[in-house]
């Protein structure tokens, strides 16, 4: 089979399976024709339109065995993707690293994906937040396109919050009340919870607990939770992850969960008694941008 005759078959296929490169797939059909019948000695070129080209060799997943000192930093710097790809990857909730962990390692930032049934490039595309066409190329899909049970690799993807590592759903938590008011002060909302209900710092254990995370249950205001948290032994830095404890220092200062972090930086906590978003015993998320975000201190 010749280069036009394959070219004009992947043409065909890709529109009559209507798939998102089959105005490029033509354009290749087409300068491939037109340079079939250019005489041999015209020492004349066509640029040819192309889809993007990526090396076989760079697509591969490969595997790391982790060794001492080695962090999810670190080792993402090694391999020019970033820490949250691989801890996607490798379902991993924090930074913690244990000396001879093998890990999955992707060849560029995004996530692996295996297809199920009812699944097009197109919503996989828009389930995480990525590009149809970048899909197609990237994983050869030109001609065949998805099948059930196909592993493929989803170049700048993001994972929802429910498909985050660790993920576990919000526990909706409700104030008993006395003629239409609530009522504010200690309230056991878990064994060990000694903090206010209502407030912050009853909800971040609540959810902490819920998420197989739990926290002390004398840590004071929310202020002084990054302190607490040290002291306690955790690891505390200006780095979000999921589960981690975002810390607004001061007096009483404040205390959310993070709930998801995304490729960007952007990250997506959950908290109870923020002002801005109706205050007492009322729970939240807000968005804060991945420069704000790193303002904070986190207590993973």
């Amino acid at each position: 089979m010749n280069d036009v005759v394959a070219s004009n078959i992947a043409a065909n296929v890709a529109t009559a399976t209507n798939l998102s490169v089959a105005p490029s797939v033509t354009s290749l059909a087409i300068s491939t024709q037109i340079e079939s019948e250019l005489p041999s000695s015209d020492d004349s070129s066509i640029s040819k339109p192309q889809i993007i080209q990526v090396s076989s060799a760079t697509r591969k997943i490969s595997s790391y065995t982790v060794a001492a000192g080695d962090t999810t930093d670190s080792i993402a710097t090694r391999y020019g993707i970033s820490s949250q790809t691989l801890k996607w990857a490798n379902n991993l909730t924090n930074d913690n690293l244990k000396v001879g962990l093998v890990l999955d390692v992707l060849p560029r930032n995004g996530i692996v994906y295996t297809v199920k049934d009812g699944d097009t490039v197109q919503s996989i595309a828009d389930k995480y937040k990525a590009d149809a066409s970048m899909i197609t190329t990237y994983n050869d899909l030109e001609i065949s396109g998805v099948s059930t049970g196909l592993k493929i690799i989803v170049p700048n993807g993001t994972l929802p919050n429910t498909e985050q590592p660790g993920y576990v759903a919000p526990v909706a938590y409700r104030a008993a009340s006395t003629g239409g008011s609530y009522y504010s002060g200690y309230r056991a909302g878990s064994v060990g919870n000694r903090y206010a209900y209502g407030n912050c710092t009853w909800y971040a254990y609540e959810r902490r607990a819920a998420m197989g995370m739990p926290v002390g249950s004398f840590w004071g205001n929310g202020g002084s939770w990054s302190y607490s948290g040290r002291a306690a032994g955790l690891l505390v830095n200006n780095i979000p992850s999921y589960g981690a404890l975002l810390v607004e220092v001061g007096s009483p200062g404040h205390v959310a969960v993070v709930e998801s972090v995304a490729a960007d930086g952007t990250v997506v906590v959950s908290e109870m008694n923020n002002s801005a978003y109706g205050g007492f015993n009322i729970i939240n998320n807000r968005t804060i941008s991945a420069g704000q975000a790193s303002l904070y201190q986190y207590v993973h």
